[in-house]
């Protein structure tokens, strides 16, 4: 009896504890893309900003050499704490107001990112200052940290349960299932807590449709598996030039700001070389318009380009909604090439291209699904799966690890110099 009280108290301390880190993070969710919107159409009604993208960029690259320590690591350094690799090492609470005002900087001045990682790291360190006085165990501080990462993720997508699944699945190496099991509840509720916050400050999210679907057939089927194969090449492709671009950058302008302000220039150059400003900030019309027609097959090679400078230079923000772009609009020229039906092979360009880079691809499969509903399931599940497969060694998280599937394919084995199989078979049963 007494042991199962402990369980029913404990069980209402997590409920409270998810809750309470969804509304923290749905807020701060909300506040951040509001402040997005702003200075995207203040960057559109004043092209000349575009200019003061070096010096912006030179500014936060100085300020987080100057006061952001550990928090410079972004949302590696929220993955590491979650694994439990340096336990004495605390997310800082300096993280979120930097993150917040770089990647609003980024955005206003042009640069090419995302939202994903500033919402993943307002929602890990702030879960951490929640969790800071608490007498945890590494297992309850990793909870609490991926319950940051949900209520992050779910509340800025407006996809809860895709996120609560990101959340665990971006952890997934290092845990056994009964501990995934464990982790997946309060993630759930936090996610849940963090949309509905997000949804109830009056923010909202562009809706997508596959459209009418066609009807089932072996060639249909064909073509969607070539376009998979062509999304996980395409996750490979953002994932390795975005992490040589920040070796190259590093190695040859030592100095962050001077980095950041020389990719600035760089940026400024590709806008006037293409002759367009699609590929600034997070490029939503272009994935609009990839929904609505084929688009060139240049599109999604340039916001690769772009985003691989602006994250790579050092500037702020995530590279989620920049892979949603690059997967719908390969897609979307990709169906054009198929004759098949544009939204649809979009669509699953979104999520899949996202699933090979990230390697959640059970969470980007949910995410269709709150996405695009039910119809195209089983199109979804193919695209997520063999992209993900089909990736190779792709990490747009550096100090993320590969679960154990990924890890027994022998194309990521022999590229994976820094993780080996028996590892990996380790942290998964331990």
């Amino acid at each position: 009896m007494r042991q199962l009280m402990d369980k029913c108290i404990s069980g209402l301390r997590w409920l409270i504890i998810s809750a309470a880190i969804g509304l923290i993070g749905g807020t701060a969710s909300a506040l951040f893309l509001f402040g997005l919107e702003e200075v995207t159409s203040t960057r559109e009604h004043l092209p000349w900003l575009l200019w003061l993208l070096p010096l912006g960029g030179a500014l936060i690259s100085w300020l987080y050499a100057a006061y952001g320590s550990s928090a410079a690591k972004g949302n590696n350094l929220i993955i590491e704490q979650a694994y439990g690799d340096q336990a004495h090492i605390r997310v800082p609470f300096r993280m979120a107001p930097l993150v917040l005002l770089g990647t609003w900087t980024t955005h206003l001045f042009g640069g090419s990112a995302g939202r994903e990682g500033t919402a993943v790291q307002l929602g890990g360190s702030l879960a951490e200052q929640v969790g800071a006085r608490m007498k945890l165990s590494p297992q309850q501080r990793s909870m609490l940290l991926q319950c940051g990462i949900s209520a992050g993720f779910g509340s800025v997508f407006g996809t809860p349960l895709a996120g609560a699944v990101f959340a665990v699945e971006l952890l997934a190496a290092h845990r056994s299932f009964r501990s995934r099991f464990i982790a997946l509840l309060p993630s759930l509720i936090a996610g849940w807590t963090g949309d509905f916050v997000t949804r109830a400050w009056g923010i909202r999210h562009i809706q997508y449709s596959l459209g009418q679907l066609p009807s089932f057939s072996l060639q249909l089927l064909a073509q969607i598996v070539a376009a998979s194969i062509l999304f996980g090449a395409a996750a490979l492709l953002f994932s390795e030039l975005t992490h040589v671009l920040k070796q190259r950058f590093a190695a040859w302008i030592p100095n962050a700001p001077l980095r950041a302000f020389a990719g600035g220039f760089v940026i400024i150059a590709l806008v006037y070389i293409v002759g367009t400003r699609d590929y600034l900030g997070l490029s939503l019309p272009l994935l609009t318009h990839s929904f609505d027609e084929a688009v060139s097959p240049a599109a999604f090679a340039l916001k690769t380009l772009f985003t691989s400078i602006t994250l790579g230079a050092g500037f702020q923000g995530g590279e989620v909604t920049p892979l949603f772009v690059i997967g719908s609009a390969l897609g979307s020229a990709l169906a054009g090439l198929f004759h098949v039906s544009v939204p649809l092979l979009a669509g699953i360009g979104l999520v899949s291209v996202f699933s090979g880079a990230a390697n959640t691809p059970f969470a980007c499969f949910i995410m269709g699904l709150e996405l695009f509903g039910t119809e195209g399931a089983v199109y979804l599940f193919i695209g997520c799966m063999i992209s993900y497969a089909c990736s190779g060694h792709a990490r747009i998280y550096r100090s993320q690890r590969y679960g154990w599937v990924k890890a027994s394919l022998p194309w990521v084995r022999n590229k994976s110099s820094d993780q080996t199989v028996d590892k990996q078979r380790q942290r998964t049963i331990g």
